[in-house]
């Protein structure tokens, strides 16, 4: 059945079936928490006699005998038994959840531990679980479901639009044959300290979603960014507490693959030698700043999750290659359970995304409005087409230097170099400028 959504099979044979509903009588072959919504199309209509418990604990009394609970409040929760316009095999939404609940986590029969670090997640019956997802995966689900029946698309980015990671497989494998350890060691270094900058997530300023859409948000993801989604997220990326986080897992899966190495001392001074990006101008300049700070920057994490899928596999392959590292099958699996982990974060920013699409914006005048797919659209492809096209050119030329200084010390340099630059299978970003990017919208099933 599952922690969010339920199905009832309505039993005409039960006493009470067609009638009013006492307090103890059983109409439907199982109870689950349902959505009472008597003003939106999920209209599940009761009549009930007795006292209900509603929401968090809120009593609620029924009206009496016979007459239509018509009086609860939109989107509250009910718990108990029912009966009403309930048809067999009906679908049953829980929309509504808890910050606890969003943070809360499986009982695991075995933790995590990366290298002496106890970490985050755990495994059940030997499958690693991810952390946070007891009633967070359900609940994303059950957003994305009310999309498709409302006829509206979720956010997507084709494989194709994303570029491969440098170097390559093949080039970075070459590169340990050889003895050259350092630019990999690097990578992967670089890539858990920014994992760890990740916590910086639950900074971000969220403005007041019931003046920045014109329609309810409640039961839906954007309404639970506050309420546990996003730090859920920063948790998972940094940690919390005792436990480590991917900081640790992907520290944890370089030192296992590459058997300890020795780390470049200039790592953080290259990291804060990078070049800076340029200030980008305002898109909606009549939306609050802080709306669109918000949009701006859920589209540009849920695109490098997306563009990390590649890293994932691709750190994967190399560090599970018993030809060039160690420890393969524990090393590959850390990086797994570090891409599992990212999935929930993919889910709920192409979630949150899709239904604010489905919205219309309200102006920070108060007055004007705005269509929600106009901004999301327009947001999504421009950082879309900057972060992936223009950039990972501009990267990829910097990384190249990088390699290269690398390589010079090598008593093959330039036969090494010249392999490694054969290896090269290059990317191009498959639109140009003017092209429309016409396959960023799943189509609702």
């Amino acid at each position: 059945m599952g922690f969010a959504v339920g199905r009832v099979e309505a039993d005409p044979d039960q006493p009470g079936f067609g009638g009013v509903v006492e307090d103890d009588t059983i109409v439907a072959d199982v109870q689950v928490v349902v959505l009472i919504d008597p003003l939106g199309k999920n209209d599940r209509s009761i009549r009930i006699e007795g006292s209900f418990r509603v929401g968090h604990g809120t009593p609620y009394h029924g009206p009496g005998p016979g007459r239509r609970a018509r009086s609860l409040p939109r989107r509250n929760l009910l718990i108990g038994v029912w009966e009403g316009n309930i048809e067999p095999g009906g679908l049953f939404m829980r929309l509504e959840y808890t910050r606890e609940e969003l943070l809360a986590g499986h009982e695991y029969e075995q933790p995590l531990v990366a290298g002496d670090v106890l970490c985050h997640g755990g495994f059940i019956s030997g499958q690693y679980v991810p952390p946070r997802t007891l009633h967070r995966t359900p609940a994303i689900e059950t957003w994305q479901q009310r999309l498709r029946e409302e006829g509206q698309p979720l956010l997507n980015l084709p494989t194709e639009y994303v570029p491969p990671h440098y170097p390559n497989y093949e080039q970075a494998k070459y590169l340990l044959q050889e003895g050259i350890v350092d630019p990999i060691s690097r990578t992967l270094t670089i890539i858990s300290i920014v994992e760890g900058f990740g916590a910086r997530i639950r900074d971000l300023p969220l403005p007041d979603f019931k003046k920045t859409f014109v329609e309810d948000m409640s039961g839906t993801a954007v309404a639970h960014l506050s309420e546990g989604l996003i730090e859920a997220h920063a948790r998972d990326e940094a940690g919390h507490r005792k436990e480590g986080g991917h900081k640790q897992m992907w520290e944890a899966a370089r030192d296992l693959g590459l058997d300890k190495p020795e780390l470049p001392g200039d790592i953080l001074l290259r990291m804060m030698m990078g070049r800076s990006r340029p200030e980008r101008p305002r898109q909606f300049p009549s939306l609050d700043a802080k709306v669109e700070t918000l949009v701006t920057f859920m589209a540009n994490v849920m695109i490098i999750e997306l563009v990390a899928e590649d890293i994932f596999e691709w750190a994967k392959k190399l560090l599970g290659d018993p030809e060039v590292c160690k420890n393969t099958e524990a090393a590959a699996a850390m990086v797994a359970h570090i891409q599992s982990d990212e999935r929930p974060h993919v889910e709920y920013l192409r979630t949150a995304l899709s239904e604010m699409r489905a919205r219309t914006f309200l102006a920070a005048d108060g007055d004007t409005r705005v269509p929600g797919a106009a901004v999301i659209d327009q947001v999504f492809e421009t950082n879309l087409r900057g972060m992936v096209s223009s950039r990972p050119a501009d990267d990829r030329e910097r990384l190249r230097e990088e390699l290269h200084m690398a390589i010079e010390g090598h008593s093959e340099a330039t036969r090494i170099a010249r392999k490694f630059e054969d290896l090269d299978s290059g990317w191009t970003f498959p639109k140009a400028e003017d092209e429309e990017l016409d396959l960023l919208l799943e189509t609702a099933a």
